[in-house]
């Protein structure tokens, strides 16, 4: 074939051709300048970071007719014949398709034989953690003492599979993911030898795709190029990786953060329709706001950025979006990802995600009123404080004081009137209730349409218990519920406005916690009951109450409405 694919016609030559992976050139130039070259070396990373090619380089440079050098000169005949493979010394063997003890064997026998070409005979073995148990064990001994002509280069992308007999007889050397910026850099010098027009923005948006890859770099790159016209173009670019438009997500980030479900869920179906992946984008919005989040903790680190360029949108965006805002989100997206990854319709649940994202607010919604809460708590902490350190009773006070102080101790933080209660009770009618339980779901509607919805949430566990013409008793079943709805002045005045338009009387609202009712409701009945006088009928005994005493006993049994 006349065309070669760019990472093979780039593929470096020199250790400083390998980009990013200066800990390990380094090392090696040293030792090669030094003489200290091991007879093993274990050369494990991400795919594409350089690892071959770093081990045929370092067979080069072994083998050089100019050294001890730090870099093969590529002109000897010796460096030339590695490079194209003409030199039988410097053999490369994939571990995946011969990974049996005989290709193993086979390889041991031919050890002890003498380089023909060159000074060492170097044998690369890629992919080395697809070995089969026995072979790693019949190249044991080899590895370990092999003759003083021969090197062993193992490649791995996982070494945890490699066996720590085997790691312990190498020289190790970690291959890092390459940089963003580094891949752009050696992109840019490509495209100028091979006079390729490319927008800048365009090798920004391949390098984030690469994921730390120059092979898979040079890959898109190579298809972008025979994508475009005259000129790589960012539309070029994203079309090839299959990547977002960052001011794509910009337009969804503004929706999401302006609550705006129709406008999000527009862009996405936009999005769909020109074909990108769902799994893809939903990991570039997770990238998108990983990136905020990073900006808004340290905006100097721009290197540390995966998918976003520091436009003015962005930063726009990033200044009016909280950190919370950005932990939800993430934390969203995060679980529509798994759950996309086990549906044959990912469409659906990148739908519901948009969506649940804008209505994050009704969530952060109820967070202020809490605070109210809080400061009327430390408040009473600060009361109780003084009260221990200045104690109201005297001596003086006698057996007065003696008598307030237990009522005073066992007080709870909100009190029903009473007076009150027992006034509505005497004039309440089950007609007048009946009435305001039938309104009582749509006065919370109502509620929530006048933008309530949080103190609405107050009434979730509470009910109508006695209604009159003029004002109404809701039992709530707990007490710090009722104190921050009788509190609120502004709620109680609203409960009694809706109420009047739907049942067209004007009601007072009083709220009695579940614990005081019950208590001040039976002491109401007692009342009635010794007095000879109640509203409807409560002083005559219901025949089947009687009947039920007079089988059980009077202290087993307990009225309910």
């Amino acid at each position: 074939m006349a065309y070669q694919a760019l990472y093979r016609v780039w593929r470096p030559q020199r250790f400083f051709d390998v980009v990013g992976q200066e800990h390990v050139t380094t090392t090696l130039q040293n030792a090669l300048l030094q003489e200290k070259i091991s007879h093993a070396y274990l050369f494990s990373g991400p795919r594409g970071t350089g690892k071959t090619s770093a081990a045929k380089i370092l067979a080069k440079a072994v083998n050089c007719e100019r050294a001890p050098v730090s870099e093969p000169c590529n002109e000897c005949a010796s460096c030339r014949g590695i490079t194209d493979g003409s030199i039988s010394d410097v053999i490369e063997i994939d571990a995946a398709s011969n990974n049996g003890v005989e290709e193993i064997r086979d390889i041991r026998d031919k050890v002890k034989y003498a380089p023909s070409a060159v000074k060492y005979k170097v044998y690369i073995v890629d992919e080395v953690h697809m070995l089969s148990i026995g072979a790693f064990n019949a190249l044991l001994k080899t590895l370990e003492e092999p003759p003083r002509h021969v090197m062993f280069i193992l490649a791995t992308t996982e070494p945890h599979k490699i066996p720590l007999t085997i790691i312990s007889r190498t020289q190790r050397f970690d291959f890092k993911r390459i940089t963003s910026q580094a891949i752009v850099g050696r992109m840019k010098l490509i495209v100028d030898e091979t006079g390729v027009d490319c927008d800048d923005t365009a090798l920004h948006v391949i390098a984030r795709a690469a994921e730390g890859g120059m092979r898979d770099a040079l890959s898109l790159l190579d298809q972008a190029i025979s994508f475009s016209q005259d000129r790589v173009t960012v539309e070029d670019a994203l079309t090839v990786t299959g990547s977002v438009s960052q001011s794509f997500l910009t337009q969804l980030g503004k929706a999401i953060h302006e609550k705006d479900a129709a406008s999000g869920l527009e862009a996405l179906d936009e999005l769909l329709q020109a074909g990108k992946d769902p799994a893809r984008f939903i990991e570039d919005m997770i990238y998108f706001y990983r990136d905020m989040l990073l900006y808004k903790a340290a905006p100097g680190l721009e290197e540390s950025m995966e998918r976003v360029m520091l436009d003015e949108e962005f930063q726009q965006l990033a200044s009016v979006t909280g950190n919370g805002e950005i932990y939800e989100v993430i934390d969203g997206l995060n679980k529509a990802q798994q759950e996309m990854r086990w549906t044959n319709h990912p469409r659906v649940f990148l739908e519901v995600a948009i969506v649940k994202l804008c209505q994050l607010e009704q969530q952060q919604g109820a967070v202020p009123e809490v605070e109210p809460l809080l400061r009327r708590i430390e408040q009473l902490e600060e009361k109780l404080a003084r009260f221990g350190e200045n104690p109201p009773a005297s001596a003086a006070q006698g057996e007065g004081a003696a008598q307030k102080k237990p009522q005073r101790t066992n007080r709870k933080g909100f009190q029903a009137p009473a007076g009150k209660i027992n006034e509505v009770l005497k004039q309440a009618t089950k007609q007048d209730l009946q009435e305001v339980k039938g309104r009582w779901g749509e006065m919370l509607g109502m509620l929530v349409g006048r933008q309530m919805r949080s103190q609405a949430a107050l009434l979730n566990e509470a009910e109508p218990v006695a209604s009159s013409s003029s004002a109404l008793v809701i039992k709530f079943k707990y007490e710090i519920h009722c104190q921050m709805a009788m509190e609120n002045e502004r709620f109680i005045q609203a409960i009694g406005a809706i109420l009047g338009e739907l049942t067209g009387k004007q009601l007072q609202v009083v709220g009695v916690p579940e614990e005081q009712w019950l208590k001040i409701r039976e002491s109401f009945i007692n009342s009635q009951q010794n007095d000879g006088s109640g509203e409807d009928g409560e002083s005559e005994e219901d025949p089947l109450i009687a009947e039920a005493k007079k089988l059980f006993g009077e202290e087993l049994i307990q009225i309910q409405d």
